[in-house]
């Protein structure tokens, strides 16, 4: 399976792209879309509510493997720029620029607008991402997508499998109770292997659970390896009890309050002791308080743009988290430009 988060703007044809991408399959703070040929199965991933609340918007990328960036021909805008910047500071390694509605603009528009993306992109992450052009009247263009998402799929697939022999760990995003079975969930192998009755943890809760059976597009399997999309019947814990970004593991940490080695975007306004940000690692979120800033041992007031800080952060919600985890810092005040920088936990 492969899993594509559409993002851009509201008026940028993404949720267009993503209906002619795949049937409707589900709807919450993100729409999903599936098509299949070839035993090949692609998951398209619609943002709502983006650019107002950026949690979906996070959400949908960590769901997913590959990003559709869409750009429209009135072309760069604050949202995309914001949209580049959490790509990038998320080190997103698959990715397509796609030029919607290019049937509305001139050729030489769209060679200008390619140009623009490739200068703003320069140095980061997403530099040599392709572009491409797509009809909005007759969607040229979309074998084009379909193919080259499903190469980078096969790519995908193969740097995952180097992942077998890791810890096993589950990241969940649904849940839900069924007559006679109990608990269920759903949810990716990020890494390592799980097996049938293996005896885990679900994560932040610290409870034991066992791992009743396994399923992986509706058939039974006996054990599954990173990268497998998953539905697992548990048993010892009650879906009431658990929420989208839980981690079955065994081996995480659970704190509320974090000490990060943060490097910051160029292109934030920064923080200040006192300031609350939230923290986003993987599916998980929480508010957190700026206690304390330090830089080569000195305590400072501020944070600045382009800078590295060691940071304590105080909160009330658990997250849990292995060393390894990247932390994205965001300022959901800021109106310009929400995504801060990212952070690793303190060795």
């Amino acid at each position: 399976m492969t899993n594509v988060a559409i993002i851009g703007s509201q008026q940028s044809g993404r949720t267009s792209l993503a209906s002619h991408l795949g049937k409707k399959e589900s709807e919450s703070d993100i729409t999903k879309y599936e098509y299949s040929k070839g035993g090949r199965v692609l998951t398209t991933i619609d943002v709502n509510g983006y650019p107002e609340s950026i949690k979906p918007f996070v959400t949908a990328l960590n769901l997913s493997d590959i990003a559709l960036v869409c750009i429209p021909p009135e072309g760069l805008n604050a949202t995309i720029g914001e949209c580049i910047i959490a790509l990038d500071l998320m080190k997103y390694r698959h990715g397509i620029f796609v030029l919607t509605k290019s049937d509305t603009t001139y050729p030489y528009a769209v060679d200008e607008l390619k140009g623009k993306i490739k200068k703003v992109t320069t140095g980061t992450n997403l530099e040599n991402w392709y572009c491409i052009s797509i009809s909005t009247s007759s969607f040229e263009g979309m074998d084009e997508i379909r193919d080259m998402i499903f190469d980078m799929g096969d790519t995908i697939t193969e740097e995952k499998k180097e992942l077998d022999d890791e810890t096993p760990r589950v990241v969940v995003d649904q849940v839900f109770n069924v007559t006679g079975i109990g608990c269920v969930a759903l949810g990716s192998v990020s890494q390592g292997t799980i097996h049938t009755k293996d005896k885990m943890y679900m994560y932040p809760l610290n409870k034991p659970l066992e791992i009743r059976s396994i399923q992986m597009h509706d058939e039974d399997k006996k054990s599954v390896g990173s990268g497998s999309r998953v539905g697992l019947a548990l048993k010892h814990v009650q879906s009431k009890d658990i929420d989208r970004g839980f981690i079955i593991s065994n081996n995480e940490t659970v704190a509320t309050d974090f000490v990060l080695n943060c490097t910051l975007t160029q292109l934030t306004d920064g923080f200040a002791v006192g300031d609350v940000l939230h923290l986003f690692t993987g599916l998980q979120s929480a508010p957190v308080r700026v206690e304390k800033i330090t830089t080569n041992g000195n305590n400072m007031e501020q944070a600045k743009p382009g800078n590295e800080y060691l940071v304590d952060f105080s909160g009330t919600k658990e997250i849990a988290y292995n060393k390894p985890d990247r932390f994205i810092i965001a300022n959901l005040n800021n109106d310009k430009q929400r995504f801060v920088g990212y952070g690793f936990i303190k060795e």
